[in-house]
């Protein structure tokens, strides 16, 4: 595995050229204050008053005055097709977590690959923030403190099978597949719900405004 770009002991706020609201930015940045750009991520960060730490991607769509007005030393192009700029900026930030914004909205292929490379990359503890949404590539065992009547969808990117606790529907038996059962709209019962799941593969959405009982449950040492 190649050396990450980025190494950081704090939390990174990774910006994608994708629509975003200066509230969405900011909900972030106040959990994750390294900012990282995404290609055109980073003329979003610059018209927002920032300077990203560092902009990754194949600046197939950068455009020149964001070049010019950041830093060489922060520039960081990796040329090959293969992979999103999402992607490729994923698999080359090391930090204690990750919140993702300006990646989700009308395109569906470009919301079906970032889902894609969430569990492509499941040990990079990532949640990308929506509108109403955050969304996050479940690890094996999983605790969240939420409060009843909160929406717990299930989005199986594979073959997964699970165990739960706290839910309104319990997932136990349940072949969940992406062509197959899925376990949206579901719902926890009091303020704690415990998943497990047999491999990686589950997509957790919940409530935006859960994104707080979401970092600290990716973050928990099981």
């Amino acid at each position: 595995m190649k050396r990450p770009l980025v190494e950081s002991p704090d939390p990174v706020t990774l910006v994608g050229g994708g629509a975003f609201t200066a509230r969405d930015l900011q909900m972030a940045l106040q959990r994750a204050s390294v900012i990282v750009a995404a290609d055109s991520g980073a003329d979003r960060v610059l018209a927002a008053g920032r300077m990203p730490a560092a902009v990754i991607g194949d600046f197939d769509s950068i455009s020149p005055d964001a070049r010019a007005a950041i830093p060489a030393d922060r520039l960081h192009p990796i040329a090959e097709q293969e992979t999103t700029d999402f992607d490729k900026a994923l698999r080359m930030i090391a930090a204690p977590f990750v919140i993702a914004v300006g990646f989700t909205g009308a395109r569906i292929d470009h919301g079906l690959a970032v889902f894609n490379a969430l569990v492509r990359h499941a040990g990079q503890r990532c949640l990308v923030l929506g509108s109403q949404d955050v969304v996050f590539a479940s690890p094996p065992h999983l605790q969240l403190l939420l409060t009843s009547g909160d929406r717990v969808s299930l989005f199986p990117m594979g073959p997964v099978r699970g165990e739960s606790a706290g839910l309104e529907w319990p997932i136990a038996g349940i072949d969940f597949a992406p062509g197959g059962t899925i376990g949206t709209s579901n719902r926890a019962l009091g303020t704690e719900v415990l998943l497990q799941f047999d491999r990686p593969g589950m997509l957790v959405i919940l409530p935006r405004r859960r994104l707080d009982a979401a970092i600290r449950a990716v973050c928990a040492e099981v």
